[in-house]
């Protein structure tokens, strides 16, 4: 296929990184398997290029073989790899780690399995500069901590003494960046390098790459399924899907002039990339409330963890009041530690609070014992954030759904499947996948299983905790119109929250956003977006990604 190119590269001079005719297979027992298939791209000094693509596209793989460390029986069948002019495809183990932090660095995806648990964060960092002679005993631990203050940790003496566990994720982040910066490489290849993390902090490890891309002139390959970050952070975009590159070019002619029908699509869906008239609500929010027909009501809700006097005492949840109109969306937003997960175990009754009042469709929660509780939850259900880990593996798709109506209902055998299969089908998950078990789903599919399940019982509300945020940017969009469409056929009230303000923009009517355990702002989506009256809330929403090329929703951006 042609692929298109869109804009005349930045500059003439020779290419950090030069890839080309790249083919990448993987051998299993049923033989080898092609999933990166003849691309070429180049990175430049000091230039940003972005990977894009969902999960299968192959940009993880292409990463790898850049770096050198494909997985287990991962191969590279054809290409090369040229670093700084120099053909490396072919290296072996041994010499690649010669360059492998002098020449070219990886910051890994996930900082809590790419630190050594058991060795102090300094002794982490000076590892590199001894492993590749720059400097030994005392001079790599001063070297090491001035390393941790040029990222940005506060303390770094004290930091070089902790362990991983003692540092937030952020604050590990920085040390893998330290680490990979150590000896100005040539080229970063960043792999998700915040995918993890909050949104503020995201940014704040973003800017921290910038910056020191910049001041030593390294190149950067982004590798991300985030179309927003890719966008405000790359000099250049490669889509990828399927191992095939569908375009490349300069990120800004990508975002406005999409010349191919993946591309216009993953754009399309991306919610932090768009602009425009706001959803219109499930049910239009009054400017005056009326209590009757508020189906969730939190008044002054407080939770401590630990006994009075203790010295851990801890209080997650201070003094938080809301209410979500019956068949409405409300989102609770927040970051890690804000006290959002807390909340909702609370109003889904799983926990009973320290102090204040829920009532559900008029019922005090705090009044419920026993079989009243019990039969309560039917009313209440919770969709959990990961479809890959909150589904049994053992059983197939019709048993999953079928359980809750075995805790709650007896219904003749032959009606009891009937209705799970009606649900399944309301979900539009096709009949022929009904028999099989979860690792036979896709995500997507898997996440409309969890869905399915919530409903089966004919719930009023559903908790959807974190839902979309493990899918690709395309199925995400596919859950949220499900979810929206589901609403409005069946009047259900949601409460959702999340993380990404991207995703609550498009969905909720009505928002709370939680900083530190305490409610900060609540109000319409319209009027906390347009006119937020609390800082932390401000600064959320400005390290949203995808500020940088917005683009205006239009129903023919996405045909083709």
């Amino acid at each position: 296929m042609t692929v298109p190119v869109i804009g005349a590269l930045e500059s003439n001079t020779a290419p950090i990184l030069d890839v080309a005719g790249l083919r990448i297979g993987y051998r299993d027992k049923s033989g080898l398997r092609t999933v990166v298939h003849d691309i070429d791209f180049q990175v430049r000094a000091g230039e940003v290029v972005a990977l894009v693509g969902e999960s299968g596209s192959g940009k993880s793989s292409t990463a790898q073989a850049v770096i050198g460390l494909l997985p287990e029986g991962g191969l590279l069948q054809q290409g090369t790899i040229r670093l700084n002019g120099e053909e490396i495809g072919g290296w072996p183990q041994r010499r690649l780690d010669s360059i492998r932090g002098s020449v070219i660095s990886l910051v890994p995806q996930d900082p809590g399995n790419s630190l050594n648990p058991v060795r102090t964060i300094g002794d982490q960092v000076a590892e590199i500069l001894v492993v590749h002679g720059r400097a030994s005993g005392a001079a790599a631990r001063v070297q090491a901590i001035d390393l941790l203050e040029r990222v940005g940790l506060s303390q770094p003496q004290l930091r070089a003494k902790q362990y991983p566990h003692e540092l937030s994720g952020g604050m590990r982040q920085r040390v893998l960046i330290a680490i990979a910066m150590a000896l100005k490489p040539s080229l970063i290849i960043a792999d998700e390098p915040t995918s993890a993390l909050d949104v503020t902090v995201q940014r704040h490890i973003l800017d921290l790459i910038d910056d020191l891309r910049r001041e030593y002139g390294t190149a950067v390959l982004l590798v991300t399924h985030d179309l927003g970050i890719a966008v405000d952070r790359s000099d250049r975009l490669i889509v990828l899907q399927h191992g095939c590159i569908q375009e490349q070019g300069r990120t800004a002619d990508v975002v406005r002039h999409p010349q191919s029908a993946y591309t216009r699509r993953l754009l399309a869906d991306a919610p932090s990339l768009n602009v425009g008239p706001q959803r219109i609500p499930a049910r239009p929010i009054a400017s005056v409330p009326q209590p009757a027909d508020d189906i969730i009501v939190v008044d002054g809700l407080v939770q401590d963890f630990g006994h009075d006097g203790d010295a851990d005492r801890f209080r997650a949840v201070d003094d938080v009041s809301f209410r979500v109109r019956r068949g409405s969306t409300h989102a609770i937003v927040g970051e890690s530690g804000s006290g959002k997960t807390t909340t909702i175990r609370i109003v889904s009754a799983f926990q009973r609070p320290t102090s204040g009042k829920v009532v559900i469709d008029g019922l005090d929660l705090s009044s419920l014992r026993g079989e009243t509780l019990r039969l309560f939850r039917k009313k209440i259900q919770l969709v959990y954030q990961n479809p890959y880990g909150s589904l049994d593996p053992r059983q197939t798709i019709t048993t999953i759904v079928e359980e809750p109506l075995l805790n709650f209902e007896r219904l003749p055998r032959r009606e009891r499947l009937a209705k799970v299969a009606a649900t399944l089908d309301r979900v539009k998950l096709p009949a022929e996948v009904f028999q099989r078990r979860p690792h036979a789903l896709s995500g997507g599919q898997r996440q409309r299983v969890a869905i399915a399940r919530a409903l089966v019982l004919d719930p009023q509300i559903l908790v959807l905790d974190e839902a979309v945020s493990a899918l690709d940017v395309t199925v995400q969009a596919q859950i949220l119109d499900l979810l929206d469409e589901l609403q409005r056929e069946l009047g259900l009230t949601y409460l959702f929250v999340s993380h990404d303000l991207a995703v609550v923009r498009q969905i909720a009517d009505t928002v709370s956003v939680l900083n530190g355990g305490r409610l900060v702002e609540t109000g319409t989506i319209d009027d906390v977006f347009s006119n937020p009256q609390s800082p932390y809330t401000r600064e959320l929403i400005d390290a949203v990604p995808g500020k940088k090329f917005p683009r205006v929703i239009d129903s023919t951006i996405s045909a083709g």
